[in-house]
């Protein structure tokens, strides 16, 4: 399909929006093992969203309010690495293109 119908990724995904919960964040990184395991540089990487990035120290932040639940870090992240649950119901993501 075109462009032209559907619209690029980026604009399709504009569409969607985003119910944080700020006092209960659903990602949360143990710093030490991803920095041991080099799963944090892997999630900067792989993140559809981009909700990871590297702090000058090395440390990875992540943004999790624009999160698209769609498990990508999961499938790469060492084991303990990465602590990851669904937001609580009618927050995260809500999708408005298909």
């Amino acid at each position: 399909m075109s462009d032209f119908v559907y619209g690029s990724v980026e604009k399709r995904l504009a569409k969607n929006l985003f119910e944080t919960d700020d006092g209960n964040p659903h990602i949360e990184i143990n710093q030490e093992i991803a920095k041991v395991t080099g799963t944090g540089k892997l999630l900067v990487k792989v993140c559809p969203a981009h909700v990871y990035s590297e702090n000058p120290d090395g440390t990875i932040a992540v943004e999790y309010a624009g999160c698209l639940e769609c498990g990508t870090c999961l499938a790469v992240a060492a084991p303990g690495a990465l602590k990851w649950h669904y937001p609580e119901g009618g927050m995260g993501a809500m999708y408005r293109e298909g």
